[in-house]
């Protein structure tokens, strides 16, 4: 069985010098993906830009009519940590695509993954953190439109809490937001999920294991998603410069590969992202990602 893998050159853009951005890991992930072998052969999909009336189950239009125009103005470009591009806009609604694109072959082989993906914090009137559009949130909410699904699980292991996808769904049951974060890094103002896991800094990879443990396989069973989307942020890497978390790298495979093998025993389909990320050494960044597809793989072949 092969396992699909979805990636498209324009999730790479060029950035000023210096940018805190990494922008170039997504390239040099699909690189390192296709140099080293995996348990099992992989099917590579190509994803197109998302249509913005799918942006628009989750986005407002006015919010969406300024990005797509570039009329932001400096404050909302400032918090988003990009300034405005043409070619910006492209790449996010790629991204998002390809996280729609991952769903889709998920709900028919079970397990895919994106090369992108996992932009939490965007809201739906605004950008932040990094996130213009929260290809979750459109994702899920694509899922529930489309009758893909009636009940969605987003299982976010990113550092940070997923702030933007949290508010998006308050109050709505088809979707069920678990956040496991750093208590104490961004964002300032929290947002309620349905469940949060918020974790001291400094936690390794026993503690955080262990944790994840105590609450996925409940949430499995007492909300019983039709499918899983999952970020499986590496700024929880004790190198990363942005979290404050201190799993290794063997802990990060052994998050994804638990994750991953929840959804699969329960018969879950599961679309994963790549989540967030931040080490200037781009190499050592890049393959902290491809952990998550290398746990894939081997869940596929196991």
């Amino acid at each position: 069985m092969a396992l699909t893998i979805v990636h498209h050159p324009g999730y790479t853009i060029n950035l000023p010098v210096n940018h805190p951005f990494p922008m170039e890991k997504f390239r040099v992930l699909r690189q390192l993906l296709g140099e080293q072998p995996l348990a099992c052969p992989v099917e590579w999909l190509t994803p197109e830009p998302a249509p913005i009336n799918t942006l628009a189950r989750v986005h407002t239009h006015d919010y969406l009519n300024a990005l797509i125009r570039g009329t932001l103005d400096r404050a909302a470009q400032r918090r988003s940590g990009f300034t405005w591009s043409p070619e910006l806009v492209e790449r996010v609604r790629l991204e998002t695509g390809g996280t729609l694109l991952t769903l889709e072959a998920a709900l028919t082989s079970g397990l895919a993954c994106n090369s992108a993906g996992g932009t939490h914090h965007a809201h739906a009137d605004a950008a932040s953190g990094y996130c213009l559009i929260n290809d979750l949130a459109v994702t899920a909410a694509q899922a529930l439109a489309r009758g893909w699904a009636e009940r969605v699980l987003i299982v976010d292991c990113d550092v940070h809490q997923g702030d933007g996808t949290a508010r998006l769904f308050t109050g709505v049951p088809g979707v069920f937001t678990f956040s496991m974060h750093a208590a104490g890094n961004f964002p300032a103002r929290k947002a309620s999920s349905d469940l949060d896991v918020a974790l001291p800094n400094g936690m390794s990879d026993d503690a955080y294991l262990a944790e994840l443990a105590s609450r996925l396989p409940g949430i499995l069973a007492a909300y019983q998603p039709d499918v899983v989307l999952y970020d499986a942020g590496v700024d929880v890497h004790q190198e990363d410069r942005l979290g404050y978390l201190a799993l290794s790298s063997d802990g990060l495979y052994a998050r994804d590969h638990y994750v991953l093998r929840c959804c699969r025993d329960a018969d879950i389909p599961v679309a994963a992202m790549i989540g967030g990320g931040y080490d200037r050494d781009i190499i050592a960044l890049a393959q902290r990602h491809a952990q998550l597809h290398r746990a894939a793989a081997d869940v596929l072949t196991s």
